[in-house]
């Protein structure tokens, strides 16, 4: 039977490898391969090749397809010396991936030739218990986890939508949670608002939420602002340094405020609506599809777009909703999966069905179009002749 040394000789005949300077090279090219550490997760955490993805080489074969889909890219596996990572090349190559070398010596001859590494903050033994799942995740992990709690997102709305949407975002681990609202907790917003309860009615809604936020996460810092948002805060509150809105408004003036502040400061919107039992959902993303106006040009007439508060709703459609909304902000921080960028998710409780609508960019857009129109921020509640109340 071959022992180890012999077994390393003959998958080194039937691999291709590359030598760290080559493979530096080839890191600062246009045309840059992916970097695959197979190192124990101790050895990750005191450094790695920038840009590098990481599965141990025990995980290797369940993990790899989740974080390189594209099995014809150019990847470049390595670890500590060369070793491990001349099985794992060719374990890759029979699995199909097409352009796999192995990284001669390993990270070790890497930082002898004095090349950049990445050394990343690591999770505390807390974290690491707290996202057990996500980090099992390949699309997460614990760069993923980093990313989340390094996340700013700002709420607009903690009525019926920013609920849901802020309890999973704050148990994700999103670092930093912005609130926006005015009103106090009343008895009948506890159908569905269930980030408040029975024992915080007339209390501020900005104040339960952070209370009920940061009780379930001590990793979350909630920034509360007890007001509504208007033309002369917005540009107060968005210097915060936000990197996604959660739009969980249930008036059209606040909608067109948060729409056109987030095309002028390239902030994606996640924007979610309910009416009784039907609900939508999509994300505009400036300068990566149309924004607000360009599906609602002009706001429709009042008694025909009644609030939740005059029309009722179901009050676990918030819920899902709410949550459809949290999904789009983890993708987004994460950079995985398709966005909701060009489609309205349209959810119907009775029938529970989910139908999609595309959506485009108008390039006549007052806002976002080639040739704006609107440039600077006008009378929303005269624009859509309502009052301007949160209640979703």
């Amino acid at each position: 039977m071959a022992g180890y040394r012999e077994l390393l000789a003959r998958v080194k005949k039937e691999i291709e490898e590359i030598s760290s300077i080559a493979a530096h090279e080839r890191l600062h090219s246009p045309a840059a391969p992916l970097f695959v550490d197979v190192r124990e997760s101790d050895e990750w955490d005191e450094g790695h090749i920038p840009g590098a993805v990481y599965t141990g080489r025990g995980r290797l074969e369940q993990r790899i397809e989740g974080l390189v889909p594209d099995k014809t890219r150019q990847l470049v596996v390595y670890c500590s010396a060369g070793s491990r990572s001349a099985f794992a090349a060719k374990v890759l190559e029979e699995m199909g991936y097409e352009d796999v070398v192995n990284l001669a010596g390993g990270f070790s001859d890497w930082k002898r030739n004095g090349f950049e590494i990445t050394i990343p903050r690591a999770l505390t033994p807390e974290q690491r218990s707290r996202y057990s799942r996500h980090l099992l995740i390949p699309e997460v992990g614990e760069e993923g986890q980093q990313r989340l709690l390094d996340a700013r997102v700002l709420l607009v709305g903690a009525g019926g939508l920013g609920s849901p949407a802020s309890l999973y975002l704050a148990a994700a681990g999103v670092g930093t949670l912005g609130v926006v609202d005015a009103d106090v907790v009343d008895e009948s917003n506890l159908q569905r608002q269930i980030v408040h309860s029975t024992d915080r009615l007339g209390e501020p809604k900005v104040l339960s939420a952070k209370r009920t936020l940061e009780g379930l996460n001590p990793d979350v810092h909630v920034k509360t602002f007890q007001e509504r948002l208007t033309s002369e805060n917005v540009e107060r509150i968005l210097a915060e340094g936000w990197d996604v809105i959660v739009d969980g408004a249930d008036n059209f003036p606040t909608r067109y405020l948060v729409n056109d502040a987030s095309v002028w400061h390239g902030i994606p919107v996640v924007h979610g609506s309910i009416y009784r039992f039907e609900g939508q959902v999509t994300l505009f993303s400036p300068g990566h599809g149309p924004c607000y106006r360009c599906l609602f040009p002009q706001p429709p007439p009042p008694e025909l777009a009644p609030s939740c508060a005059e029309g009722g709703v179901l009050g676990v459609l918030p819920g899902i909703i709410g949550s459809i909304q949290a999904n789009e902000v983890l993708k987004l921080v994460l950079e995985r999966g398709d966005t909701l960028a060009g489609r309205l998710l349209l959810f119907d409780a009775l029938g529970t069905t989910l139908d999609e609508v595309t959506v485009r960019r108008d390039p006549d857009c007052p806002v976002c179009g080639e040739s704006p129109t609107i440039t600077e921020y006008v009378d929303y509640v005269e624009f859509c002749n309502a009052p301007a109340v949160y209640d979703a």
